[in-house]
């Protein structure tokens, strides 16, 4: 019994417990249903409330935006925002600095699309993308970036203003000559403000958002290709400082100076480029005006050697000397500029001697006989001047002078005139009647012809080359009388062997062809009325044989000239000139050696003009 009682009582328990586990899930599920209406409502009453404004946890710049509305979040964003005139930046060049802010830079704040961006955090994109981003918001927070533009061609046009001040061309260094002043500017370095480059940096700065600072100026530097021009200056002002003094030693000519001036006109500057890429200026000096000046001096300077003059001596066969020989002196110009050159650019001792060159003779008073080949009498000539003037006489004896005791050198061209020297009364020349054209005038130096057509029939008759001889205008019967002798062969002297010579235009030359010097003598004998022209050397073995002369071409001279002269009384008179016909005379010359012909026939031409007879009177005779 008590055990069915106990099981009763468990069956109606089990009925009571079963209703509740049933009821349980629709309670839950009812709570949640009434929850979620609670909630939806919350939200929609939300909504509702926030119509307008941001939603909470919504932040921009620092700044809770959530609960504000558009124009509140707009001032509240507007005050937090200091970087545009907080924000300065240094640009630096060496002492010189500019400072800007942000904003003068280009750089805006937007606060419009930042509170537009705030506004719509939970607005796009559908009902539950819009609550979800509440949600997070509201949970998690929305920063919203805040919007900087940048504006470059604010910064760019700051630099472009400041490029304008710093930029500067590039300057070689410059050297000017102005008279006796000398300005040199030294080179400049070209500098060019890197616009580009530097807003490169001024972008980085801006985008971090960096508070200030400087910022680097890239500024492209160019050097110049010249830096400098004052060693170049100083060169100059050396050579133009004072002039140069050339001078000679021991001569009493000069000083002369080299002034400033004219060493300023030979002053060059010259630009060089050098290996790496740089450039100097080079400072030359002209010189050729200077060797013109020296060509000038040496004209003036120069001494010619002059050899020994001996005489033969026929006894001893050997020469003895009658006058020492003299050494000479030529301007050694390329020497003397060479010195000149290393003065120019020296500020100190300013002096340059001029250099000579001695020159030695070919003949000095020490040679012998045997030394200069010179062992025998080769050839004489001797001529006549009966009837001449004292004057003339006077005039031969000294034209023959100048030629006594000379000695002429292997190959060497003799000309009459270079020994002659001048003729004048200052030499010992007389005046008396010369003819010039077709008249009788009185001039110097009548008479010198017979030294020189004397000197022409011993050179004729040694066989030595005739270089240059000129007949005279008429025959001049003093030198158509006459002998030479060769080796002991006399031949006699005709018309046709006369040489004029009137220097420096008329000259008589011949060649001394042979390997051996040459001496020549002269004999005046005034008492013979005669001119002897002697050739010592050693004897060439030529055989000469004249052929001539040939006339031809006849012309009768015409009637007597009769001059009145202040010189003769009246009633006297006196024969300065004697007739002569005019004729063409061809005389030739053959040369042999060794029984060889080595020159035939060689032609001297003579063409003579008719001559009349002058006379001079006493004063209104003629």
């Amino acid at each position: 019994m008590a055990a069915r009682n106990n099981l009763y009582t468990e069956q109606a328990r089990g009925r009571g417990v079963m209703p509740w586990l049933i009821r349980l899930p629709m309670l839950a599920l009812t709570g949640f249903l009434l929850f979620g209406l609670i909630m939806v409502m919350v939200v929609v009453v939300r909504q509702f409330q926030l119509d307008g404004y941001i939603y909470p946890g919504v932040s921009a710049y620092g700044v809770a935006l959530g609960g504000m509305t558009k124009a509140q979040a707009l001032e509240a964003v507007g005050k937090r925002y200091t970087y545009g005139s907080q924000a300065v930046f240094t640009f630096r060049d060496g002492a010189r600095n500019w400072q800007l802010g942000a904003a003068d830079l280009g750089v805006q704040f937007e606060p419009l699309q930042i509170v537009e961006q705030a506004y719509q955090v939970g607005r796009a994109g559908g009902m539950l993308r819009g609550l979800s981003e509440q949600w997070q918001a509201w949970t998690a927070g929305k920063i919203i970036q805040p919007t900087i533009v940048y504006d470059q061609s604010k910064a760019g046009a700051f630099l472009q203003g400041l490029a304008a001040q710093l930029d500067r061309p590039v300057q070689d260094a410059t050297i000017l000559i102005a008279g006796a002043q000398v300005k040199t500017t030294a080179g400049q370095i070209g500098r060019t403000l890197d616009i580009d480059a530097t807003l490169g940096y001024l972008r980085k700065v801006i985008l971090n958002m960096s508070t200030g600072g400087e910022i680097p100026l890239v500024i492209r530097e160019t050097k110049p290709e010249i830096a400098e021009s004052e060693s170049a200056g100083a060169r100059v002002r050396a050579a133009i400082a004072s002039a140069i003094q050339l001078y000679t030693d021991g001569d009493k000519a000069g000083p002369w100076q080299v002034t400033p001036d004219f060493i300023a006109g030979l002053i060059g500057i010259q630009r060089v480029e050098d290996s790496d890429g740089t450039a100097h200026y080079e400072v030359t000096a002209n010189t050729a005006p200077l060797k013109t000046i020296l060509n000038g001096l040496a004209s003036n300077l120069g001494v010619e050697p002059v050899g020994a003059r001996f005489v033969f001596n026929p006894n001893t066969k050997q020469i003895e000397s009658i006058k020492d020989s003299v050494n000479g002196r030529s301007l050694n110009i390329e020497v003397t500029l060479k010195r000149i050159e290393d003065t120019i650019f020296k500020p100190d001792n300013r002096r340059v001697a001029l250099v000579f060159t001695e020159n030695i003779p070919k003949v000095n008073s020490r040679a012998t006989a045997q030394d200069l080949g010179i062992v025998e009498e080769i050839v004489s000539a001797t001529t006549y001047f009966h009837g001449s003037s004292a004057e003339r006489r006077v005039n031969i004896q000294v034209a023959a002078s100048k030629f006594h005791g000379l000695v002429i050198a292997p190959g060497e061209v003799f000309s009459f005139n270079d020994y002659l020297g001048d003729v004048s009364p200052e030499t010992g020349y007389e005046t008396g009647l010369v003819i010039v054209g077709n008249q009788t005038i009185k001039g110097v130096g009548g008479g010198v012809c017979q030294v020189s057509s004397t000197v022409f029939q011993a050179a004729f008759y040694g066989g030595f080359p005739i270089n240059e001889r000129y007949a005279h205008g008429y025959r001049v019967g003093y030198y158509e009388s006459g002998i030479a002798t060769v080796q002991g062969v006399v031949y006699k002297s005709t018309v046709g062997m006369d040489a004029t010579v009137y220097g420096p235009i008329v000259d008589f030359k011949f060649t001394n062809d042979t390997p051996n010097y040459m001496l020549m003598e002269t004999f005046f004998e005034p008492s013979q009325q005669s001119l002897t022209v002697k050739l010592f050397s050693t004897a060439t073995g030529r055989v000469i044989t004249k052929d001539g002369p040939t006339l031809n071409n006849y012309i009768t001279h015409g009637p007597a000239i009769y001059e009145d002269t202040r010189d003769l009384a009246a009633g006297q008179s006196r024969q300065v000139d004697y007739a002569v016909d005019g004729v063409d005379v061809r005389v030739f010359r053959t040369i042999k050696l060794n029984g060889q012909t080595i020159k035939s026939r060689e032609e001297f031409f003579s063409h003579y003009l008719p001559w009349q007879a002058r006379f001079q009177v006493g004063k209104g005779g003629a």
